[in-house]
């Protein structure tokens, strides 16, 4: 094997940008849009016929499992954490229907509008995630400047290593926060709320070999009975006091800021919570396609989540000492435990779509060359997406049961959730701005009229999540600084050792005349050399210089990543035929390709 596998580390991209390739974003639909594609990713067009429906309803399903179970296990604290005794916040009527109002609007512009409708367009041939959008930031034509590009490369890795923090956080605040539901029915078991989070950490990790379909296809049942609890929970609230809804209008949550002032700011970061599965959302979409992940939201997921919330809402404005624990309290008393068992099963899976993201995320940046290769299970033979990837699998286990006996409760672990997300958020707001220009050509006012719009949401909710880097926010801040300095130092010393071996290397066009006019050896059969210079690969001229023999076939290869996640068939490889038996072969392969 020749340099370009000495260590082990992935093929570095020479010219396999968008220039070179026709992949990239969906084509433009009518009026400056992109065209949604069929086959966009994995189920992400319009299916037709009985299996067509039949598949695309198993995936939704398996969906909901998968993508929304970080989402779908906020309603557990994210009001009880809006009413948080260090926000000296009163337990009124017009603070409940302001904070339910900022709960709904929130999950419709961030959630609805902004990730599901918008950022989701920008799929990289089916693939989400930042460095997915990142990849499209280098277009035909309308390229940035060297400078803004590198600028923007680097945005995007800081967002890619923020979601590793969140990765870690999201299984243990989602797990301990359903396990403390145990001393709400059953103050006794307190001294169990540990050991037993452990316990069910542990078992989710070691299940995740099984596969993200496999697991989707356990999870996803459960976590559609899980929003159907929901629903019926908060309506059955809501029956009773029907003026909740009233929160629907915007107006509520303008005057809640306008009646508490900066105290409003700060409640702003507890009522983030309700959209932190966003990025995940984006980042699994390659496993899932987009249209399922659409359909359910809007079928199953959203209406679930608003019923809860305002179902919450009415019982805090019945009774005020509800808002300690407004999610375990709107069940009946013999459906306590029930709920606790099904919370815990629920936020089990709500881990899943941050830790199939991080897969997703980690085997995307090893082809893109920015960390050294992992071990890559596939668990499909349908979805390629659907990946396993050991060594982050267990990194997360350990980090998440690190935070859990660290920090020891919920509410301390809140702290520490958000800032690592609204951080992701600003970045991909910018990154999609620039990529609805450059990409897919959109009027340069109604791109700055989106930004500006998102804008203000996604800086609101990070400036209301800053006071919280003391508390524990600085703990996904400094994994996103590790994971960046190891990302950008294994990409320049790549480069570095590349342009190294390109200085001292041999020319094949001065070796190959020498060769024949000084022929060694020839023995039959064909050797294949891998090299990511220009030059003659090293292993060829070790072994032409200690054997003295060279096959009768020789391959010089070479192997590109692209900026796009999968290279058609058609482009995988060209082929140039050099004098003396010599050819070289330039392979290509994307970025979600093993190749």
């Amino acid at each position: 094997m020749g340099e370009g596998t000495a260590d082990g580390g992935p093929p570095v991209s020479g010219g396999g940008g968008p220039e070179a390739s026709p992949g990239g974003p969906p084509e433009e639909g009518p009026g400056g849009t992109p065209a949604e594609r069929p086959g966009g990713g994995p189920a992400g067009g319009v299916h037709h016929g009985p299996g067509g429906r039949r598949e695309f309803l198993t995936l939704s399903l398996a969906a909901i499992g998968v993508v929304f179970g970080d989402i779908g296990t906020s309603p557990i604290y994210a009001i009880r954490e809006s009413f948080h005794a260090s926000h000296g916040l009163e337990v009124t009527r017009a603070n409940t229907l302001g904070i339910l109002s900022l709960i709904f609007w929130s999950l419709v512009v961030v959630i609805t509008i902004k990730y599901l409708w918008l950022v989701m367009k920008a799929d990289n041939r089916g693939e989400g995630g930042i460095i997915a959008l990142t990849a499209l930031v280098m277009p035909r034509g309308r390229r940035p400047s060297s400078g803004a590009r590198a600028a923007l490369v680097l945005t995007g890795l800081f967002g890619a290593a923020l979601l590793y923090g969140d990765s870690m956080i999201t299984p243990a605040i989602s797990v301990l926060s359903a396990i403390e539901g145990l001393e709400v029915a059953a103050p006794a078991l307190h001294p169990f709320v540990l050991p037993i989070t452990v316990v069910i950490l542990v078992g989710l990790f070691a299940f995740q070999r099984r596969g993200t379909g496999r697991v989707g296809a356990v999870f996803g049942p459960v976590t559609l009975v899980w929003f159907v609890v929901l629903a019926v929970l908060g309506l059955r609230q809501i029956v009773g006091h029907p003026g909740i809804l009233a929160a629907l209008s915007p107006t509520y949550g303008v005057d809640f800021f306008l009646r508490n002032g900066p105290r409003g700011i700060l409640v702003l970061g507890s009522v983030f919570l309700v959209v932190t599965g966003g990025e995940a959302l984006y980042a699994d979409m390659g496993h899932f396609g987009k249209g399922p992940i659409r359909f359910t939201w809007s079928a199953v997921v959203f209406p679930a989540l608003v019923l809860n919330y305002f179902g919450q809402g009415a019982l805090i404005i019945s009774n005020p000492e509800a808002a300690e624990a407004p999610f375990f309290l709107m069940a009946p008393s013999w459906g306590a435990i029930p709920l606790v068992i099904l919370a815990t099963a629920a936020t089990v899976i709500a881990s899943q779509a941050v830790i199939s993201g991080a897969f997703s995320l980690t085997r995307q940046a090893v082809q893109l060359g920015y960390i050294p290769r992992l071990e890559v299970h596939h668990t499909s033979d349908r979805h390629q997406g659907q990946i396993y990837l050991p060594m982050v699998n267990w990194a997360l286990m350990v980090a998440c049961i690190a935070l859990v006996l660290g920090f020891r409760s919920s509410g301390r672990l809140a702290a520490a959730y958000g800032v690592a997300v609204t951080t992701d958020m600003v970045f991909t707001t910018v990154l999609f701005a620039v990529v609805a220009y450059v990409r897919f050509r959109w009027r340069l006012w109604m791109v700055l009229a989106l930004a500006g719009a998102f804008l203000v949401v996604d800086v609101a909710f990070w400036s209301a999540n800053l006071p919280k880097i003391p508390h524990g926010g600085w703990f996904p801040l400094l994994v996103a600084g590790t994971v960046f300095t190891i990302m950008t130092t294994w990409k320049r010393g790549r480069a570095e050792m590349l342009s190294r071996f390109e200085d001292r290397a041999t020319s094949l066009e001065e070796f190959l005349p020498t060769l024949l006019e000084h022929p060694p050896m020839r023995v039959p059969g064909t050797a294949v050399f891998m090299t990511q210079t220009s030059g003659v690969p090293r292993a060829l001229l070790h072994n032409l210089k200690h054997n003295k023999v060279l096959h009768e076939q020789v391959i010089v290869l070479t192997v590109e990543t692209a900026d796009v996640p999968v290279v058609p068939p058609e482009e995988r490889a060209s082929v140039t035929e050099l004098p003396g038996g010599f050819y070289k072969v330039v392979a290509r392969f994307g970025f979600t390709e093993d190749p």
